[in-house]
């Protein structure tokens, strides 16, 4: 991947929270690259780290409680990590923006819905009030809020779920932003919102260019939409690889049990019987000498017990396929 291809370079991020069981590892040296143009999606477990990672880049960490105690965050060159408040203000909402996982809390449940969006393009577009709802009209029409004239005036409870996140997108997208954070943009919402949503983000790459940084659980969404996937669990990336190599030839044996637990149509409906991942993630205290995952893998060793697993390349040279794990070719 050439430079200039590049969007953004994530090497080592670490973000750290503190409870009163002690401290929690919530990131723990993930790195990540997204080119222009890419849809890269992360998934994993609730709890293994990915809309930490997204708040850490945008430098939404709740603190005193969270802390980012690591790594290097470079948009187009320029280190997030290390910018001023100003600076970051400047960056956030303009050249990356987020749509956040809920939208109910995300809106300001008093402030009309056109005044939200206003405010985005007079913060960092200079757009006086009227020009502002003059494009933000135009905007929510471009995502498929029928009569957005009159839709713009209305408060975030009057709406729907799918638009609310509809709403969300558009606030996100006022800027043309170069990089879209997109946490679980489909949650709560019923599977025909949830195609449209995810064409429409589909369509944002396509006309617009915007990369995206899509988190989600739902490894069938990640399917139909991103380049190329990261794995996380327990803060840590254990695979990273092209979107068909993963589910053709996953190599960490906790993607391979991501997989099973996926439901499937056969001729007659739903076929097979679901295979749960054992056990749970681990908790406070309770994160293993070695490898993170070595609880629950049917494939662990000693040695998985004593050493924290290398990155490894798995696959033929230059696929772009690396694992976490000291056994990736032993994955069931």
């Amino acid at each position: 991947m050439s430079a200039t291809d590049t969007l953004l370079d994530v090497q080592g991020l670490a973000v750290d929270f503190r409870t009163d069981a002690g401290v929690v590892n919530a990131v723990d040296g993930v790195d990540l690259h997204v080119r222009r143009g890419q849809i890269l999606g992360l998934v994993g477990e609730s709890g293994s780290g990915k809309s930490v990672t997204c708040a850490a880049l945008l430098r939404l960490v709740p603190s005193p409680a969270g802390r980012i105690v690591g790594g290097r965050a470079l948009f187009e060159g320029r280190d997030l990590l290390t910018l001023s408040d100003r600076e970051m203000r400047a960056v956030r909402g303009d050249q990356i923006a987020m749509v956040f996982q809920d939208p109910m809390t995300s809106l300001n449940p008093y402030m009309r819905v056109g005044r939200q969006l206003g405010e985005v393009l007079e913060l960092h577009r200079g757009r006086t009030r009227r020009q502002a709802r003059t494009e933000s009209i135009a905007m929510l029409e471009q995502v498929g809020i029928a009569d957005p004239a009159r839709r713009i005036d209305d408060f975030p409870h009057a709406l729907s779920g799918g638009m609310r996140q509809r709403v969300m997108i558009a606030m996100a997208l006022l800027c043309r932003p170069k990089l879209l954070l997109a946490d679980e943009p489909t949650t709560a919402l019923d599977v025909t919102i949830q195609a449209q949503i995810l064409d429409l983000i589909r369509d944002l790459r396509e006309r617009h260019g915007t990369s995206v940084l899509l988190v989600t659980h739902d490894l069938g969404v990640v399917s139909g939409l991103a380049d190329d996937v990261l794995v996380m669990y327990a803060g840590q990336v254990v695979e990273r690889a092209p979107v068909e190599t993963l589910f053709a030839r996953p190599a960490h044996p906790y993607t391979v049990g991501l997989l099973r637990s996926i439901p499937r149509l056969g001729p007659r409906g739903l076929g097979g019987r679901l295979v749960p991942i054992p056990g749970s993630p681990p908790t406070v205290g309770q994160r293993p000498m070695g490898c993170p995952f070595q609880p629950r893998c049917a494939s662990a060793s000693p040695h998985c017990l004593q050493a924290p697993p290398p990155v490894s390349p798995f696959g033929p040279p230059g696929a772009g396929h690396v694992a976490r794990c000291h056994h990736p070719q032993a994955a069931p």
